[in-house]
């Protein structure tokens, strides 16, 4: 991503209704693996740390992160979050057979190898370990955060399957959420084409009312979204496990 959109995020991701959704979303999916707090767990593409913080009061002790970003890694530290490895998702540091949890949220979408990525988050992978994939979904959604974030592509849920299965990853889960405001994030991503903003990442059109409002919105959204496994919506989750 730009500095500048990393410096967005570094900002206001303990608070921002996506991130604090998002993060109870994963906590539920994380819950259900039942793993111990002593479980060794990856976070790849950690980002600014939002995972960290997650996993952090989830309790978890034997958590790595990996980023090949400098900057985002110094924002981590910054914060004091933990220590993160600099490094490629497509080439991990990291012996075969590491880790009892993947992490990979919001990340194979910046890889031009999304399936050589795949592949060495299998090998890195405890026989029995589960990954935790989640990805921007459908191309129509193209817009400037895609832009900003520098993604290669976006994916329908058959596509991801089929990258996930190519990996052999033995699917257990997948659904789309942020189905309730795809209609909206449409239209907002067509209006900020039209009216050309320079604006450095969408999570900035915020507003304290706003963001109790669609906070309300998304925490309904990802308690509903794994229950209902709607046909749509902005992102896709995926949890494979390793045979």
């Amino acid at each position: 991503m730009d500095a500048e959109t990393f410096a967005v995020e570094a900002e206001i991701e303990q608070d921002h209704w996506w991130f604090r959704g998002r993060r109870a979303l994963f906590r539920a999916e994380i819950a259900r693996l039942d793993l111990p707090r002593d479980a060794a767990i990856l976070d790849v593409g950690t980002s600014t740390g939002t995972n960290l913080r997650l996993l952090r009061d989830m309790g978890h002790v034997g958590v790595r992160a990996l980023d090949s970003s400098q900057i985002a890694i110094d924002y981590v530290l910054q914060k004091g979050l933990g220590s993160v490895t600099n490094g490629d998702i497509c080439a991990m540091p990291y012996p075969d057979n590491s880790f009892d949890l993947v992490l990979a949220t919001d990340v194979i979408e910046h890889v031009d190898d999304d399936a050589g990525a795949l592949r060495e988050i299998r090998r890195v992978l405890r026989p029995g370990g589960h990954v935790i994939v989640t990805v921007p979904a459908f191309q129509s959604l193209w817009g400037l955060q895609d832009r900003v974030a520098h993604h290669k592509r976006r994916y329908r849920m058959a596509g991801l399957s089929d990258r996930l299965a190519g990996a052999n990853l033995t699917i257990e889960r997948k659904y789309y959420f942020n189905y309730l405001l795809f209609p909206a994030i449409w239209a907002a991503r067509r209006l900020l084409d039209l009216s050309k903003s320079n604006i450095q990442s969408e999570n900035q059109i915020n507003t304290t009312w706003l963001n109790a409002i669609l906070g309300a919105i998304f925490r309904f959204d990802v308690a509903t979204a794994p229950l209902l496994r709607l046909p749509f919506g902005v992102s896709a989750l995926v949890r494979a496990k390793k045979g």
